[in-house]
Parts: structure tokens; C-alpha cells; sequence
């Protein structure tokens, strides 16, 4: 069986990440949509089961998606569930730069775990989740961006802030 994972933060999950998902599940017999712990990131604004939640919404509509959820090391996880291909979504060039420097850590620490580059679909190429949130915060539409239950959640969580 092919298989590869799509990890994120997935705060929240976005028409982007949707699309990276759908394509990556046309192409592999199990997909793995994981979300991990990014330390980069100040804590969050969606707890993880709230983000598996919204994940396994969004996804619903495709039968060999799996979701989960690790604060682990990448290649751990992937080795643990016999995963070779760890695919990425990138928007822009400064996605590459560090894309391209996590997949050469990942390939020291497990060489046997291919990393493959898709380019968001162009319409989604400017949406990150911290835009987004960042939008929603100061009364703007996501709409379109996002699927409607994580709209409604990020309204919802970000007006009592």
C-alpha cells in the first residue's frame, strides 16, 4: 500500500490545505493528515482535538484519508506506520527555503522517507491559518477560504478575544 502524510498545524485547516489533501489522495492509496505540535508557533488558537475535529470534517468527503494527531519527530511517526512519503504543500518561494531544509533533516534522520513538493492550487497560494485568524480577528470575510464549520469556529472563538 502507498502511503504518505501531509502534517501541520492545521489552525485551522484551510481550502489550501484541503487542496494538497484531495490531490495528494488521488495519488496514494492512504493519505495521513497529522497534526503536529509546531514550537515556532505560539501555542494556538484551536486545541489539537478541536483541530482533528475540523480535520476530520473537512475531510470527510475522502475515503482514504486518515487523521491523527503527534508531537513527535516526522519520521518517527512515519517510519512507526510503514509512511515513505512525507508530502508538502508550498505556496511561495519562502515556503521552499524552509521546506527544503526540514526535508534534508528529515532524509539524515530516516533516508528511507522521500519528501514530495505540491504548489497550492494558484486561488489559494496567499491563504496561510495565521492570516486568516488575523483577518477574522479585525471583522474581515474568510469566506471561501476556509470550509463553513471552521468559519463559523473561527468567528465564533476569535470575538471573545
Amino acid at each position: 500500500m502507498r502511503q504518505a502524510i501531509i502534517p501541520g498545524s492545521f489552525d485551522p485547516v484551510t481550502y489550501g490545505h484541503l487542496d494538497i489533501i484531495e490531490r495528494a489522495a488521488r495519488i496514494f492509496d492512504r493519505v495521513w493528515a497529522v497534526v503536529f505540535h509546531n514550537p515556532e508557533k505560539n501555542g494556538g488558537l484551536f486545541t489539537i482535538a478541536e483541530r482533528l475535529e475540523l480535520l476530520a470534517e473537512a475531510t470527510k468527503h475522502i475515503p482514504n484519508v486518515c487523521i491523527d494527531a503527534s508531537d513527535g519527530l516526522l519520521v518517527t511517526y512515519a517510519r512507526e506506520r510503514g509512511i515513505g512519503v512525507v508530502v508538502k504543500g508550498l505556496r511561495a518561494f519562502s515556503d521552499f527555503e524552509y521546506e527544503f531544509k526540514m526535508a534534508l533533516m528529515n532524509k539524515r534522520l530516516d533516508e528511507q522517507i522521500e519528501t514530495l513538493f505540491m504548489m497550492t492550487a494558484t486561488e489559494y497560494s496567499y491563504v496561510s491559518s495565521s492570516v486568516l485568524k488575523e483577518v477574522c480577528q479585525y471583522g474581515g470575510s474568510v469566506h471561501g477560504l476556509v470550509p463553513p464549520l471552521v468559519e463559523e469556529r473561527l468567528y465564533a472563538k476569535l470575538k471573545h478575544r
